[in-house]
């Protein structure tokens, strides 16, 4: 299908994207790489007369990898993730899942920040920034507040974003040295959701496991990496398939799934227990 007709508009700084959306209200939305808000709009499920495409805002775009920290644009492809050599060496684990989203001609437009910031429960990279601990910043009206990845998901499609924001950056801790990981990813077909996704970071400074499309939110289990840094596995695997709450769908009934992600998330525990260095 083809979608109502728009008007478009393609600012060059924040300010004038916050700008227009505050003229246009409900009317108005931001478009990153499109590839979740134009099948919605081609489908006639998202009735919009302003499309704002962030495209030229400068601001948005650059990779800084700092002595403890690691800054990333909005604006950031997941391709220059799977490509900057500085940041797949400071945090492996994303480059390893960026390589796990559809398939290439998806990456070259897909943005992390449109992966993050819509609220999509099977998207890969909010489940990832909650076990990474990386905050957001969003930049609205009243000025840029940090959001903590961990509290930015209410429910499906509902952040802690309001409307007149922006997803400017993402900042994450460097892992620490000899930190073990492992992305892990079961999907029906390339280009799917998973059926079931695990991150997991494992190592001297501790552990964290965060799994994806088995809620209406990704999960992040404190209890799980608690007991994965004690050294229970099983331990990690139970109080992380507790957290869940998967709904029967095309991938499969209730039980399938939570099957599916047990196994997932043993595998990505004993991957990132081999990497474990130091």
């Amino acid at each position: 299908m083809i979608p109502a007709g728009f008007e478009y508009h393609r600012p060059a700084d924040v300010a004038s994207a916050i700008g227009l959306l505050q003229s246009h209200g409900d009317e108005a939305r931001v478009v990153a790489g499109g590839h979740s808000l134009i099948p919605m709009m081609k489908l006639r499920m998202a009735h919009l007369s302003h499309l704002i495409d962030l495209q030229d805002i400068a601001e948005l775009k650059g990779i800084e990898v700092g002595a403890g920290s690691v800054t990333i644009g909005a604006m950031i492809t997941q391709n220059e993730l799977i490509t900057h050599a500085g940041l797949s060496q400071a945090v492996p684990i994303l480059r390893e899942a960026a390589l796990q989203i559809a398939d290439p001609q998806v990456r070259y437009v897909g943005t992390i920040g449109g992966n993050v910031a819509n609220g999509d429960p099977g998207n890969d990279m909010p489940g990832l920034m909650q076990c990474l601990d990386a905050s957001y910043e969003v930049v609205g009206p009243d000025g840029a507040r940090s959001i903590a990845a961990r509290a930015f998901y209410d429910s499906a499609y509902f952040t802690a974003r309001s409307d007149e924001e922006i997803l400017t950056r993402i900042t994450l801790p460097l892992p620490a040295a000899g930190t073990g990981y492992a992305y892990e990813k079961q999907k029906r077909k390339i280009g799917d959701y998973a059926t079931a996704a695990a991150a997991v970071l494992v190592g001297q400074g501790g552990a964290s496991i965060a799994m994806t499309n088995l809620a209406d939110t990704p999960i992040w289990s404190a209890e799980a990496g608690a007991a994965l840094a004690a050294g229970d596995r099983e331990g990690a695997v139970s109080a992380a398939l507790a957290a869940i709450d998967p709904q029967e769908d095309m991938r499969g009934p209730v039980e399938f799934k939570k099957h599916v992600a047990g196994i997932v998330l043993r595998r990505a525990i004993d991957r990132a227990l081999t990497r474990v260095a130091g």
